[in-house]
Order: C-alpha cells, then sequence, then structure tokens
C-alpha cells in the first residue's frame, strides 16, 4: 500500500506530456481521480505537423488529434478544457481556475509547455504565431487566401518550416533572422548556414543578421510593409513571427516552487513534494551531458518526460525514491523542410566534423565532441539510418573513434 495516500492527481496541460503522464499513471494500475486542465478548447493533439501538414492544407484537424485521445472517455480522466491554472498553494495542495473553481491534489504534474514571443506593440491583421491549434487555423486562411508575400521574421524550426510550407505552396517568402545562422538555438554554425543554403535553393529570400525595425498597416488595419533594422523594408500581406517561446510559468509566481527560465526540479523531475513537471516547461539537470539544467522543447522529450514523471509521482507516494533512476534521456530533435529530414541525437557543439557525406549535396553526417573529446552528438540530413545509429551510440556511451567508424561508413 502506497506509504502516502494519491486520491487525486492534477495535471495541469493538456499537452502530449500530460497526456502520457495520465496514461502511465492509468498503465501502472493507479485507480484514483485525474484531472486533466487544458486551456484550450480542443483535447490533446500532435503540434509538429502544424507547421507542415496542416498548414500546407494535406491534413485537417481531426487527423491531429493524439491516440490517447481519440476516445477521451476511455482514459478515465475528467476533462477541464477551456480553462487556465491561474494560482498553486502548495500548502494547501489547490489549484486555482480562471472559471472560478478550486481543485484540491495529492499528487500535481505541471505540463504547461510555453507561449510562443511576440513583438510587443504589434497587433495588426496578418500578423500571425504559432503554437496553437487555432494560430494555425487563422494562419491557413490566409494562405488560403495567396497572398502575394509572405514575411518570415525568425529562422527557429517554427520558422523555417513555415517559410518551407509557404514555398511549397507556391507563395513567395523572405525570412529575416537576427542571427547569423537558421536555427542557431538547436544547430552549429555549418549546419545553420547549409539550412540557409537549403531554403534560398527554394527561392526564399533569406536575410541574416537583419532585425525588424517596425511594421506599418492599410488603412483598414492590416499590415503591409515591414522595415527592417538594416533600412530596407519589405512589402507583404502575412507575417509570421517565430523567434521562440517562453515557459509558462506566470501562474506559478509566489507559489515557492522555483522558477528559472521553466520549473526547476532535481534530477528525478520533483519539483517539491507532490509535484512534478514535464515537457517544455521542465527545467533539471540532465547528467549524462554534465548536469547542467536543461528544458528541452523537443516532441521526443515530451513523451518520455511525460510517462517518466507519472511514474515518480507514483514512486514518491510509494515513499520509494530509489525505484526510479534520474532521468537522463538523449535529446531528439527533428525537421522536415523540403525533400530534406534533419535529425539530431544528443546536443551540438562547435566541434565538429563531416563524417559522411557533403554540405554540397546536403546530404550527410556531422559528429560533436565537447572540450574533452567525447562523443556528445550528430546531425543526419537525409541520412536515416545513421541517426538511429546515433542515438543507440549514445546510449552505449560510444568513444568518438566508435561514431567516426560506424557512421562514417
Amino acid at each position: 500500500m502506497p506509504k502516502r495516500a494519491l486520491g487525486r492527481v492534477v495535471i495541469v496541460g493538456a499537452s502530449l506530456a500530460g497526456t502520457q503522464a495520465a496514461q502511465t499513471l492509468r498503465r501502472s494500475e493507479f485507480a484514483g481521480e485525474i484531472v486533466m486542465v487544458g486551456g484550450e478548447d480542443h483535447f490533446p493533439y500532435d503540434r509538429p505537423p502544424l507547421s507542415k501538414h496542416y498548414l500546407a492544407g494535406a491534413w485537417d484537424a481531426e487527423k491531429l488529434r493524439l491516440r490517447a485521445a481519440a476516445d477521451p472517455a476511455a482514459l478515465g480522466v475528467e476533462w477541464r478544457l477551456g480553462t487556465k491554472a491561474i494560482r498553486l498553494d502548495l500548502g494547501l495542495k489547490t489549484v486555482e481556475l480562471d472559471d472560478g473553481d478550486t481543485l484540491s491534489f495529492d499528487g500535481l504534474v505541471i505540463a504547461t509547455g510555453a507561449s510562443p514571443r511576440s513583438i510587443p506593440g504589434i497587433e495588426l491583421d496578418g500578423v500571425h504565431v504559432l503554437r496553437t491549434l487555432d494560430d494555425a487555423v487563422a494562419l491557413r486562411a490566409d494562405f488560403d487566401a495567396s497572398p502575394e508575400r509572405v514575411l518570415v521574421i525568425g529562422a527557429d524550426e517554427t520558422g523555417a518550416e513555415v517559410a518551407a510550407t509557404a514555398r511549397q505552396r507556391g507563395l513567395e517568402v523572405t525570412m529575416v533572422d537576427a542571427a547569423e545562422t537558421p536555427m542557431s538555438r538547436v544547430l552549429d554554425r555549418v549546419s545553420g548556414l547549409a539550412v540557409a543554403d537549403l531554403h534560398r535553393s527554394h527561392g526564399v529570400d533569406v536575410r541574416l543578421g537583419v532585425g525588424v525595425a517596425g511594421m506599418e498597416s492599410d488603412a483598414f488595419g492590416r499590415v503591409n510593409r515591414v522595415e527592417l533594422s538594416d533600412g530596407e523594408s519589405v512589402v507583404v500581406d502575412v507575417v509570421v513571427i517565430g523567434i521562440g517561446v517562453t515557459p509558462n510559468t506566470g501562474w506559478l509566481e509566489g507559489s515557492g516552487l522555483e522558477l528559472d527560465n521553466g520549473v526547476v526540479c532535481d534530477a528525478t523531475c520533483l519539483a517539491a513534494p507532490g509535484v512534478v513537471a514535464a515537457g517544455d516547461v521542465a527545467r533539471w539537470p540532465n547528467r549524462r551531458f554534465g548536469g547542467e539544467l536543461t528544458r528541452v522543447e523537443q516532441w521526443d522529450n515530451a513523451i518520455d518526460q511525460g510517462g517518466y514523471a507519472a511514474k515518480r509521482l507514483l514512486a514518491w507516494a510509494a515513499d520509494e525514491p530509489e525505484s526510479v533512476e534520474p532521468f537522463e534521456p538523449i535529446p531528439w530533435f527533428w525537421s522536415d523542410q523540403y525533400d530534406r529530414k534533419m535529425q539530431l541525437a544528443g546536443v551540438p557543439t562547435d566541434r565538429t566534423e563531416v563524417v559522411q557525406g557533403s554540405l554540397a549535396e546536403q546530404r550527410f553526417v556531422q559528429i560533436y565532441t565537447d572540450d574533452q573529446e567525447r562523443f556528445v552528438g550528430a546531425l543526419a540530413w537525409n541520412r536515416p539510418r545513421q541517426a538511429i545509429q546515433a542515438r543507440q551510440l549514445l546510449t552505449e556511451r560510444a568513444t568518438v573513434e566508435q561514431a567516426r567508424e560506424v557512421l562514417g561508413a
């Protein structure tokens, strides 16, 4: 029998991580109540296809729904959709909702994800961010209207994928980023420049090291011109802002949890007694890669960490912390742009070498090493077999010599 009563678990965030936590609790024979709180009106859905299949018009919204939520009643949870958590009281073990209700809990899973950054003071028709299904619906409607030019601000993963989808729909696209290379948060300079070349080869006007100075609108309040920091301007019909995200922790201010670019947890995703965090909002020390606090905005991590957090919560209730090992995943990132699939296992560094293929043909494998010459990551462009091999090599803590031999073959 559990040493701590776990009658009700509240999961804040009807997300991929939150859904995985609920599934794992049920698969672990947790028979108590599960309440799932979600700020959107939609049942949990898959976000990666928003910038690709959905925006391209190839998928409808129903196809995005997570399989776990295909039959909402089967998961055995109480759904509180269209409702946001606004306050956590750790002492009373309660979560206050924006509809005036207050939920008590014995265990809490925080999976509130992140929200896209925007440009302060810009509220014009035709200016979009892309994070939610509602965002995607609005942007697709603007794409369907056949705009003459789309401006993508920020060449991160989402921005680059939106630019690729717009070009594949036959739209004229300009993509600007203040950084010197696209996708600079997840890719090194070498592969980032390859991303820029890829987009230019498909007709995108790529401008790097350039920010946005302002926007102008027509008489109806719709964006029609964007002033850039280099003094030039772009005449546009649609603007998509992709300049990163901010973890959704505002509702946790004053709760007593440590907040620092996310919810700070220990190595087992425990943020406080009976409280765990998972997905984009969680920040924890990944000991596999040096133990620095890490926050990972990746699909695979949301699944793995959501399931892990649920097991950690059950271990806390049973007073058996030794039953779970520290959470030490291998980061796994991918992006589909045009006919190229980029897959990254591990972490990128400035110490990199191409061990197979070439950047010129945009089919290659790079490996990354840390300052102690340890193999810590690999990037594969249209090399899916090597991407899987790289992940396995990292799992086995292979040497750089072994990585060169296997991935270079």
